[in-house]
Formats: C-alpha cells, structure tokens, sequence
C-alpha cells in the first residue's frame, strides 16, 4: 500500500517551488535560478511567468520500519515497485508570487510469495500550492529570503478503504482526506551556493471517524551552480506526526515518521527547456524512521517555461 506520508513528501516539491523578482547580482542570479531549480523542479526562475512540467518517479520497497523504530528489509520473494508520473504547472500572479497545480498519476507492482503478480493505480491526490516572497535570497547580505507558502491537497485518488474486496487495494492512489498545507521558507545565496531551509505543517481532515494527527515536515537542500548554469543538489526531508484517533479515542503506536534523502542535477538545454534528474532515498538503519516502508527510487523530469 502507498503511505500516505511519502506522497505528503512528493507534494512539497511544488508547495516548495521558488518564486523570484527583482535584480540581484548576475552571480547571485543564476545561483539562485540554477541551484533552486534543482532542488524544487516546479520553481519559476527570476525571468519566467509561467511553466509546464512532467516529472516521471520509479521506486522499489526496500523493506519497512516498526513502530520502535527497528528496521528490517522485505522478505526474499516480497517486490513492490512504485510509479508515478506528475504533470504540473506554475504561473506567476503577482511580480513575488505564484500559483502551481499538481495531478498525480500512480501505479504499483507487487508480488509475494503467496499471491501472484499485482498492478494498479490511477489518478492520485491532486495539490494546488502557492507562495508569496517578502524577501528575495541574495537581496540582502544578511538576512535570508523570507516566504510563505500554503497548499492544498484533494481527494481525488482512491483510498485503500474504497474497495470491498482487499485485493484491489493494489489499486489505491491517494489517502482519501482533504490536507491544507503551510509553511514558511528561508533561503540565502553565498557566492554559487544556495542554502534553503523550509518548514511546513499540514493538516487532515477526518474520514470514516478516524483522524489524523498534524504532521511536521522540516527541509534542509544546499545546492552549488556550475558556470554554465547547470547545478547539483542535496536535500533531506523529515516528516513527523503522532497518534491518530478513532471517534476521539487515539490508536496508540500509530504514529509515523520518515527521512528521504534527495540527489539531484539540473541542465539547462535552452532558455526554455530544462531537464532534472534525481536519486531519492529512505535510509534503512534503524531509528530513522516509525511504520513506515523504506523506499529507494529515481527521478527525471522535462520542464518547458515562458518570460
């Protein structure tokens, strides 16, 4: 079954997406268009009014933490693979603020050794974000970009207790709940670099008498940009939240947590086209994550842009 806090996660890349004006040194510039490209595909670039984008994500279960914490990897014959293709696109509203809009589409692949070969999936939890500016990264030399950003997120894919017989859950694509999202971002520009830090808290609403706690994300991503505008990046994300309740009784040893380590690349084709590529992972030691599956997967995405 897909975790509902793994697509939390996917939903921060665009909830994330920079938005940018104003003139700031031409070094200081492409560090930030470059660099923050590569950390949060859906971001528009400081000349850019608007974008579309597919971005296409291949992943394997590696196994799953317990509720203390303890890890352990799938069993020998035990496969799931995870797919997804996101379409989105971002539209500059007003000169420090955007809007984008997320559709999802999921699959998953799955086998054991009892039961024969599984595929299913289909549209996942549509996401529409926004963010707003106060202050750009590299305008001044010693207080960081300020942003705050707010999302919401749709019901649009099936849950896993939408289907009578158990064996179509192979079939769920979302987690049946309305999520609203917000969060407030930090970013500073040091010559190529770019340092971002973001934190975000989102909260469900109650399905079938079962609620959902909040959950905390909290985003640390440095990227470097190359003289030639192409740029690597690293990110961690943590995701966090407590107990859930059932008809206002809480389900004990219900909490979640987990940890998503994320290697990207950006290359900039032309002015309009630009390619992204990424390795993502749940580290499998213990303690960094609770009821959780760890999952370990590649990214590649094509975004085309408009000044």
């Amino acid at each position: 079954m897909r975790r509902p806090s793994s697509r939390f996660l996917r939903t921060v890349a665009l909830l994330l997406a920079f938005a940018a004006w104003g003139a700031p040194s031409p070094a200081r510039a492409q560090a930030c268009c470059a660099g923050g490209s590569a950390v949060t595909p859906g971001r528009l670039q400081l000349h850019e009014d608007a974008l579309v984008g597919v971005e296409l994500k291949a992943a394997t279960v590696l196994g799953s933490y317990a509720q203390g914490g303890g890890y352990t990897a799938s069993p020998a014959g035990d496969t799931e693979g995870d797919f997804e293709e996101d379409l989105f696109g971002a539209v500059r509203v007003v000169p420090r603020g955007q809007v984008a809009l997320l559709v999802p589409f999921d699959e998953t692949a799955r086998k054991d050794t009892t039961d024969p070969s599984r595929f299913g999936g289909g549209i996942g939890d549509v996401n529409l974000s926004a963010r707003y500016d106060f202050l750009l990264a590299g305008e001044s030399s010693y207080v960081p970009g300020i942003a705050l950003l707010a999302g919401v997120t749709f019901p649009t894919g099936k849950p896993p207790d939408s289907f009578a017989n158990p064996a179509q859950e192979i079939d769920t694509t979302g987690a049946g709940v309305f999520q609203a999202s917000g969060a407030i971002a930090l970013e500073q520009i040091f010559g190529p670099w770019l340092v971002n830090a973001t934190g975000l808290l989102a909260v469900r609403s109650a399905r079938s008498g079962e609620q959902l706690a909040p959950q905390g994300t909290f985003l640390a991503a440095t990227a470097y940009t190359f003289p030639n505008d192409m740029a690597l990046a690293l990110s961690a994300s943590y995701a966090f939240e407590g107990d859930a309740s059932d008809d206002g009784t809480p389900i004990h040893d219900s909490s979640k947590r987990a940890l998503v380590v994320t290697f990207s690349g950006f290359w900039p084709v032309t002015d309009t086209w630009r390619l992204l590529g990424g390795l993502y992972l749940d580290p499998p030691f213990d303690g960094l994550g609770t009821n959780q599956p760890t999952v370990g997967g590649l990214t590649f995405t094509v975004i085309r842009s408009w000044s």
